[in-house]
């Protein structure tokens, strides 16, 4: 009986001590960067006719995910000065308030190939490109897509950078924490990005499945985008996400959405 009571604490302390020695799961959290403003025609963004608005306000927005040391930049708005709706303060400025250095940026991931997601891009030319299968080939065809911000991607294309095509969903840190979501429609590769925090929970960053809470309320399909179907599949594909997980969607271009996350630099965790 002795001897049984002793393995039994020997178990018990070696098992306490395992448990001790497991590393500490990595922090993860999500600031919103100012990546452009404006405003925008709402009914351009219907097919069925659904908007009489001319001029509704418009936001352009990047993303930082901190995933314990290392760090992810999702959409990289327009180049300054490109546009009248580009930031004025640029996405290298906004990081370096972050005391984040651009070559410490592991993953450059994004929605998809427009020039309001993908005009920063260069800022990070040693993150690792995380862009939807169908986007890339899009992309790098003898003739590109209409649309396709090419001159964007020419490190990675040009074989400067690494790039992941994605045929599908990504789980990027192999923990569940961050993950690419395949919801083409707007284009053939579209992504959309679920954060899952530990104080706020799961947020979902749309990029560009919808542009107002109209589209995305009501299953509202612009009239440029490249596949209906898949759109409004994509769009019920994350609204049973959200009523699944609880999460909180962001809709990237949407002002109204801006206050979902702390004002930068603070991060949500």
């Amino acid at each position: 009986m002795r001897r049984i009571l002793h393995a039994l604490f020997v178990a018990g302390a070696f098992g306490a001590l395992s448990a001790s020695a497991q590393p500490a799961a990595p922090e993860v959290t999500l600031t919103r960067l100012e990546c452009g403003n404006g405003f925008n025609d709402q009914r351009r963004f219907s097919d069925t006719f659904a908007y009489s608005n001319p001029r509704v306000p418009f936001t352009f927005s990047c993303y930082v995910i901190k995933h314990g040391d290392d760090y992810m930049v999702w959409d990289t708005g327009y180049a300054p000065g490109s546009n009248p709706s580009a930031p004025t303060v640029s996405l290298g400025e906004q990081l370096a308030r972050m005391k984040v250095r651009p070559d410490q940026v592991k993953y450059v991931g994004i929605s998809h190939f427009h020039a309001d997601h993908t005009g920063q891009l260069n800022t990070v030319p040693n993150a690792t490109l995380l862009i939807g299968d169908r986007e890339w080939t899009a992309l790098t065809a003898a003739t590109p897509m209409q649309g396709a911000n090419v001159a964007g991607f020419t490190h990675w294309i040009s074989g400067g950078g690494k790039v992941e095509p994605q045929p599908g969903d990504k789980d990027i840190f192999g923990d569940g924490t961050v993950m690419i979501l395949r919801t083409p429609g707007h284009t053939p590769g579209h992504q959309s990005l679920l954060v899952r925090l530990k104080e706020k929970g799961p947020v979902i960053l749309l990029g560009d499945a919808a542009h107002f809470h109209e589209n995305y309320d009501n299953d509202g399909v612009p009239s440029f985008n490249y596949d209906r179907a898949d759109t409004v599949a994509s769009i019920e594909r994350i609204k049973q996400i959200q009523k699944n997980l609880n999460a909180t969607v962001i809709i990237q271009h949407d002002p109204r959405d801006i206050d979902k996350l702390p004002a930068f630099p603070a991060a949500a965790r």
